[in-house]
């Protein structure tokens, strides 16, 4: 069973930066792509970023675009997300997933999902 651990969320003033981290265990040689969801308080959780495989073929979010920056380390499964020019709309419970297919299906409905933490933007 492949195991999700988000860290670096925090609290960060707009237009501040902040890099989140998922630390992957547990059978990772079974997943596919890796990406980022989010959900903010009282809303329907949304997909941020997504990134195949072999580390290419990134996807985002047409309200990150140019702002975030996802990448991977295969080598010390780890997967990242860069925020940059962070805005208080930024402002939610950052999720790490994985799919066993690849980045569509990750899109569409991951196979594992981390615990999440928190990212807050204060204007």
């Amino acid at each position: 069973q492949v195991q999700l651990v988000e860290s670096g969320g925090g609290l960060v003033q707009a237009g501040g930066s902040l890099r989140l981290s998922c630390a992957a265990s547990g059978g990772t040689s079974s997943t596919n792509a890796m990406g980022w969801f989010r959900q903010a308080a009282g809303k329907e959780r949304e997909f941020v970023a997504a990134i195949r495989g072999s580390g290419g073929g990134t996807r985002y979010a047409d309200s990150v675009k140019g702002r975030f920056t996802i990448s991977r380390d295969n080598a010390e499964n780890t997967l990242y997300l860069q925020m940059n020019s962070l805005k208080p709309e930024d402002t939610a419970v950052y999720y790490c997933a994985a799919s066993k297919i690849g980045r569509a299906a990750l899109v569409a409905g991951p196979d594992y999902w981390g615990q999440g933490t928190q990212v807050t933007v204060s204007s």
